[in-house]
């Protein structure tokens, strides 16, 4: 989905669907015969015997990293970076086991490492992952001293009658939408380029329609439904689910769908956090910029069942999802 004002901003969806495409040929050159999922999907499934699967994604945090760097606030971008890798993992139905992280600073400040592997730590915690190891990189001359980028890879486990996916999602399923914390982390150098560089605010400053400052507001760490998605699939209450990150709703629910269905997705049918309304306003952003840019307020996408779709709303609510 092309997005021009995304495109102002420095990021070309178009060219990024087109290098996806490109690394799915070249990852077609390296498999072995236990793949079963490759590149595209949200996460790789490899079989290991008795009817079980390991998935495996990874993922970064994107430039919403640069805003804890201005702000110095570096104790929750590491559970954003835990939900992009869970959140992903448990699309296809598997338990998230472990997760590892990669640390790239330009200098070395332990209180600032501690406080960054801290938010993954407690990104495991919520995900109920362990953290199995990580790296930590200084990067000298290459990255500015206060500078640094953040990645990680996260491994499940799921056995065959409860993989999820497009296999399972049939004509009549019902789509239920699991409300976002706010912005997650997709989209961050559009809020940058709008909200700081075009609008001139600052990271302190309470903007309305915000009741609290920008930076609090931007920080909000991205919300993790591993456990209650694993317990919805569990309870054999869902065919599928759709991790909306970059691209929104328009470009990763279409990813769970079997060849020839498609899905009717009620717009402006939920409240959207308030965020996003400032970005109506200063972004400068069509509607369809903004849907294939951002969650809008809906961080996943169950597809269920329509004799159980009822049945997963109430446990979500209970769940408080």
């Amino acid at each position: 989905m092309s997005s021009e004002a995304y495109r102002r901003s420095g990021v070309d969806l178009d060219a990024a669907a087109r290098t996806v495409e490109l690394i799915r040929e070249l990852g077609g050159k390296a498999t072995r015969p236990e793949l079963v999922e490759g590149v595209g999907g949200f996460a790789g499934l490899f079989e290991i015997g008795d009817g079980r699967f390991l998935a495996a994604a990874t993922d970064g945090v994107g430039t919403k990293l640069e805003i804890a760097r201005r702000s110095g606030r570096l104790d929750t971008v590491g559970i954003d970076l835990v939900a992009m890798c869970a959140d992903d993992v448990v699309c296809t139905g598997a338990e998230p086991l472990f997760l590892l992280d990669y640390l790239a600073v330009g200098s070395v400040d332990p209180r600032r490492v501690a406080a960054i592997v801290g938010g993954v730590a407690e990104g495991c915690r919520r995900a109920g992952c362990a953290l199995l190891g990580g790296e930590t990189a200084e990067h000298p001359g290459v990255m500015a001293e206060d500078a640094f980028d953040l990645a990680g890879f996260c491994v499940g486990v799921v056995e065959e009658e409860r993989r999820l996916g497009p296999h399972r999602v049939r004509d009549g399923d019902v789509l239920i939408g699991l409300a976002s914390s706010g912005m997650h982390a997709n989209g961050f150098s559009l809020v940058r380029d709008a909200l700081l560089v075009r609008a001139g605010y600052v990271l302190e400053q309470i903007v309305p329609p915000l009741r609290r400052s920008l930076v609090e507001e931007l920080l909000e760490p991205t919300a993790i439904y591993a456990p209650l998605v694993l317990e919805l699939g569990r309870e054999g209450l869902l065919h599928a689910a759709a991790h909306v990150t970059g691209g929104g709703i328009v470009e990763n629910l279409p990813r769970v769908l079997p060849e020839g269905l498609q899905a009717e997705v009620a717009w402006g049918t939920w409240p959207e956090p308030p965020v996003f309304e400032l970005l109506r306003a200063r972004a400068g952003a069509t509607e369809e910029d903004l849907r294939s840019t951002f969650n809008l307020g809906v961080g996943m996408v169950l597809v269920a069942p329509p004799d159980r779709a009822e049945r997963a709303i109430a446990h979500a609510l209970r769940a408080g999802s």
